[in-house]
C-alpha cells in the first residue's frame, strides 16, 4: 500500500492528467540555454530610495542561490540580506531583479560577473526585494526536433488561450528527478525537518506543492477544475483575495470564462478559508490520498493559504519553422512555463545540456 501511495505522489507531482487529453506532438527544450529565456516583471518602478539597490542581473547555466550567495560577498553582507522576488531555472537564460543593502562607499554593481551571471543595471529602492514582489514573468521558448501532427499545436494554442489550463506547479519544484519527494518522504518517516534554511524551505515548499497538484489533479480528471461548484473558494484574478461562494451564480460563472475569477485549491497550513458543499468534499478525498502531509504543514507553522486551480497564458504567441516551434506569453507570478508546455505537447529534455 505504501509503495502504491508513493507512486500515486509521484503520479501528482511530475505527470498529473492533462486538461485536454494526450497531444500528438513531442520536442525537445533545453538543448541550448538560450531555448529557455524567462524575465522577470516586478510590475512596480524603483522608488529611488536610499537604503537599497535593485539589481537587473542575466544569469545563463546558474542558480537564483548562487547569484545571491556571490552578490552578498560583493556587498560585504549576510546572504539572507540580499533579496530577490523568486527561484529562476537554471537550465535557462533568465533575466531577474535582486536587492542589496545599499553602501555610499561601494562601487556600482553594474557589469559586476561572476560564473554565469553579470548585473545588467541597478536602481535605488528603499526596501529589500521580498519572495513573491513580482507581476510574473515572460517567456521566450524554441522546442527542437519536432515529431508528429505539428499542426496541431495552432488549435491547442488557440484553446490555451481561451479557455485556460491547470495551475500545477512544474516538475521543476520537486527538484531533479523529483528528488525533494524522497525528503518529504524521509520527514514523514523521522518527523525530522533539515536543519538548513535553504533545505527545510525546498522541502515544505515541495510538499505543499504535492499536495496542491493532488487536488488539482482530482478536479482535472473529474472535469470541474474549470467550473465553480457549490461551496468553492473563489479567487480574484490578479489579487489574493478569495470568498466562499454556497452556490455560484450565472454571473460567477460567466466572470470565471472571462478569466476573472477562478476555483482554487489549497496551499495547506493552520487555519485560511476552506471549501464546503461539493468543492470541500472532492478537496477532502484528494488530501486523504496525501496524508499526513496537510496536518504537519499545519503543525510546523505553515499559514494556509490558497491558489487558484486555472492559468491563463497572456499574449501566447507561436511560430513553426520546419521542426521547431517558438513560443512566446506571459504567465501571472507563481504560473510555471513548463505546464503551459506539457499540455501543448510531450516535452523532450536532452542530457547534458549545451553550455
Amino acid at each position: 500500500m505504501e509503495a502504491e501511495a508513493h507512486d500515486a505522489w509521484q503520479e501528482a507531482a511530475l505527470e498529473p492528467p492533462r486538461a485536454y487529453g494526450e497531444t500528438p506532438v513531442s520536442g525537445a527544450v533545453r538543448v541550448e540555454h538560450a531555448d529557455f529565456v524567462v524575465e522577470e516583471r516586478l510590475g512596480f518602478e524603483a522608488d529611488g530610495g536610499e537604503a537599497h539597490r535593485l539589481l537587473l542581473v542575466e544569469k545563463v547555466g546558474t542558480n537564483t542561490l548562487f547569484v545571491a550567495r556571490a552578490l552578498a560577498a560583493r556587498a560585504g553582507r549576510p546572504q539572507a540580506d540580499v533579496g530577490f522576488a523568486g527561484l529562476k531555472d537554471r537550465r535557462a537564460l533568465a533575466r531577474q531583479w535582486f536587492s542589496v543593502p545599499a553602501s555610499r562607499d561601494a562601487a556600482s554593481f553594474v557589469g559586476y560577473a561572476g560564473d554565469g551571471f553579470r548585473v545588467l543595471r541597478e536602481l535605488p529602492h528603499s526596501r529589500k526585494l521580498r519572495r513573491g514582489a513580482l507581476a510574473g514573468n515572460t517567456f521566450k521558448i524554441r522546442v527542437r526536433g519536432l515529431q508528429g501532427d505539428a499542426d496541431a499545436i495552432a488549435a491547442r494554442v488557440e484553446r490555451l488561450s481561451a479557455s485556460g489550463l491547470p495551475n500545477y506547479y512544474g516538475a521543476q519544484r520537486f527538484g531533479k528527478d523529483g528528488a525533494n519527494l524522497g525528503r518529504v518522504r524521509g520527514w514523514l518517516a523521522t518527523g525530522r525537518l533539515p536543519r538548513g534554511r535553504e533545505q527545510r524551505g525546498f522541502l515544505l515548499s515541495s510538499a505543499r506543492a504535492l499536495v496542491f497538484n493532488a487536488v488539482l489533479a482530482a478536479r482535472v480528471a473529474g472535469g470541474t477544475w474549470n467550473r465553480l461548484l457549490p461551496g468553492e473558494v473563489i479567487n480574484l484574478s490578479g489579487s489574493q483575495s478569495v470568498f466562499v461562494s454556497a452556490y455560484p451564480d450565472e454571473g460567477l460563472q460567466k466572470r470565471l470564462l472571462e478569466g476573472d475569477v477562478a476555483p482554487t485549491g489549497p496551499l495547506c497550513g493552520a487555519g485560511g478559508v476552506l471549501p464546503t458543499g461539493e468543492a470541500g468534499r472532492i478537496e477532502s478525498d484528494a488530501l486523504a490520498t496525501v496524508a499526513p502531509i496537510p496536518s504537519l504543514l499545519a503543525a510546523v507553522g505553515m499559514r494556509g493559504e490558497r491558489r487558484a486551480l486555472m492559468l491563463w497564458p497572456l499574449d501566447l504567441r507561436h511560430r513553426l519553422d520546419a521542426d521547431s516551434l517558438e513560443l512566446e506569453f506571459a504567465l501571472p507570478r507563481g504560473g510555471f512555463a513548463t505546464s503551459v508546455l506539457r499540455e501543448l505537447l510531450d516535452v523532450r529534455v536532452p542530457e547534458p545540456i549545451a553550455d
